[in-house]
């Protein structure tokens, strides 16, 4: 029976990210893909869109202006 399990290989071994029903010492055979890297470009567009979304998530709140007085208005120096 086949399974597809993902690993990470940390100090020289295979670790499971998931659990698996195999009984332990069991032998088997691993088939070896590299990572899948996205290019610079991609990645940083797709940061540069996680960015965006981010600030467009936090309130905007914007800041009210000064209403000067009518003695600020008028004032003579």
């Amino acid at each position: 029976m086949a399974q597809r399990l993902r690993a990470t290989y940390q100090n020289g071994a295979f670790v499971p990210q998931a659990p698996c029903d195999l009984p332990e010492n069991s032998e088997v055979y691993l088939v070896v893909e590299k990572p899948h890297v996205l290019p610079p470009l991609v990645k940083r567009k797709r940061n540069l869109e996680q960015l965006v979304e981010r600030m467009r998530s936090i309130l905007y709140r914007p800041v009210l202006p000064h209403h000067f007085t009518r003695e600020e208005l008028h004032e003579r120096r």
